[in-house]
């Protein structure tokens, strides 16, 4: 039976890794906090340098990475937009962690907008789960993929440029973070479906397949290593829980329209389910920005 036959499986580590993403993200904040103390330490080479002294940046980008581990994980065992949008329960946990950090209890805002994001969340992946399917991916699609992700990576930098000579907003360097993330997740599950028909066809030559297979997995490290940088960058310059936020709103959103678009995970779901997507989705965003609106501690 493949892997992908256990779709409950899939949620409980997407459920794991945003509980490791949580506490990693906690963790980070307050190493890069830390590290900056007392100086203008900017994230270049000092800058990551000086992170790489602090325990607790270090401790937290172990968890980080454990969450991605497990994130992946997950993915061989359910479609991606089963997956990823479990990952909007990150900011549930980030608001139950800031409550226990602070010992201040949630006020009735932050409870309602949980309600609707676990509401949401399970409205959206209970339908996904019973709706949605995974097919080999072709060697056009992961070209395309890779096109798409190169577009991005030059109105990125192209739009930075722009942005910098009068200041880049801190809010753009949270959704890049979740932009990038979300083409790691999307890229990720596409190795991982081409592994899965190599090993079962025992096909390891290097042929013109394999070799896609090898650029997407340039493709993970790029997008990958962009992901980390933007997401520390942001920091820098806003709470933890935005961050979670932002990550929570565009990583999910980013790989579910990839999936159903590209990966065609979607292709024969019944029209009433996009119906469900749709106000589960607004829903779950309403959430998350409800949550990252309310009154946070300052740094």
């Amino acid at each position: 039976m493949e892997l992908s036959s256990f779709p409950i499986i899939g949620i409980a580590l997407a459920v794991l890794s945003a509980a490791l993403l949580t506490v990693g993200n906690h963790l980070q904040s307050v190493g890069v906090e830390r590290a900056s103390r007392g100086s203008s330490t900017s994230l270049g080479a000092a800058g990551f340098w000086a992170l790489a002294r602090t325990p607790v940046w270090l401790l937290g980008s172990v968890l980080f990475g454990l969450a991605i581990l497990a994130q992946l994980a997950a993915l061989a065992f359910a479609p991606l937009i089963v997956v990823q949008p479990v990952g909007v329960i990150a900011l549930v946990f980030a608001s139950a962690l800031t409550a226990v950090v602070t010992r201040r209890r949630p006020s009735s805002a932050e409870i309602v907008a949980i309600l609707v994001a676990v509401a949401s969340l399970a409205a959206f992946v209970g339908v996904a789960a019973a709706v949605s399917v995974q097919t080999t991916i072709t060697d056009r699609e992961l070209i395309l993929i890779l096109i798409i992700l190169l577009v991005v990576l030059t109105v990125t930098f192209a739009g930075l440029a722009l942005l910098r000579r009068h200041g880049i907003p801190p809010v753009v360097y949270v959704v890049l973070g979740g932009l990038f993330a979300g083409f790691v997740a999307t890229l990720g599950k596409t190795v991982i479906l081409r592994v899965q028909t190599a090993w079962a066809s025992r096909d390891f030559s290097i042929d013109d397949t394999n070799l896609l297979t090898i650029a997407c997995l340039v493709g993970i490290a790029v997008a990958g290593a962009l992901s980390i940088y933007f997401v520390q960058t942001a920091h820098t310059v806003s709470n933890p829980q935005t961050v979670v936020a932002g990550l929570t709103i565009v990583d999910p959103f980013v790989a579910v329209i990839l999936g159903i678009t590209v990966l065609g995970e979607a292709v024969g779901a019944p029209l009433w389910s996009f119906g469900v997507f749709a106000v589960a989705g607004a829903g779950a965003m309403w959430a998350v920005w409800r949550l990252a609106s309310i009154t946070q501690p300052s740094r």
